[in-house]
């Protein structure tokens, strides 16, 4: 099993790091990010029963708000530091380009995959601490060094809850709340750089 799932982890990583290469807003974009997320579900399933955990709602939702406050305040910093700063414009290219509420569901569905993946089958197979190495590693396919942080750090607090509730559903709560508020607030952080918002901005940005 763990030999399947290694593979399996192998071919999302690429269809992610080639989704977020694509152009934002294309249909490239939409179809490789639709099989990241049917790869993650799959694999999920074929690994076996994913356990549900805890029947709480209200603190991982909680716990998503709170992280998206602290990434947040950090985005602000972020900002100011050129590499991160294109870094994040790049990712947040896709949700200026594209349609709100497609973007949403798209950031949403496929949150919700990686926990079933994730932090269902490696968890099972691998444990806590390789689930979270793989998780990090995944995520270097995209080659966005704000991205591997961010998965770093959310990878970190999805396990310990996968841990503490004993199932996927208090980390899929939290990364779905987080993943809604960071796409709901952060864009307006990082204009896209050849917009009229960004000429306005420039001055309280930073070089």
């Amino acid at each position: 099993m763990k030999a399947f799932l290694t593979a399996v982890t192998a071919a999302g990583s690429g269809l992610l790091g080639a989704s977020l290469a694509s152009k934002p807003g294309s249909r490239r974009f939409h179809a490789l990010t639709a099989s990241v997320a049917a790869t993650w579900f799959a694999g999920a399933r074929a690994a076996g029963p994913v356990p549900r955990g805890r029947p709480d709602v209200v603190q991982p939702a909680l716990v998503g708000a709170g992280a998206f406050g602290v990434f947040y305040g950090c985005a602000l910093v972020a900002r100011r530091i050129p590499l991160l700063r294109r870094a994040i414009t790049g990712v947040l290219g896709h949700a200026h380009h594209g349609s709100t509420p497609t973007v949403v569901t798209t950031a949403l569905v496929t949150g919700a995959a990686e926990e079933f993946y994730f932090r269902g089958a490696l968890y099972d197979a691998f444990g806590a601490r390789e689930s979270t190495a793989l998780y990090v590693l995944s995520t270097t396919a995209t080659r966005n060094p704000a991205l591997v942080l961010a998965s770093a750090a959310m990878g970190t607090l999805f396990t310990l809850q996968r841990r503490w509730g004993g199932g996927v559903q208090a980390p899929l709560l939290t990364h779905v709340t987080w993943s809604a508020l960071m796409i709901g607030f952060l864009p307006r952080l990082f204009p896209p750089p050849d917009s009229s918002i960004a000429e306005s901005s420039r001055g309280g940005v930073g070089p």
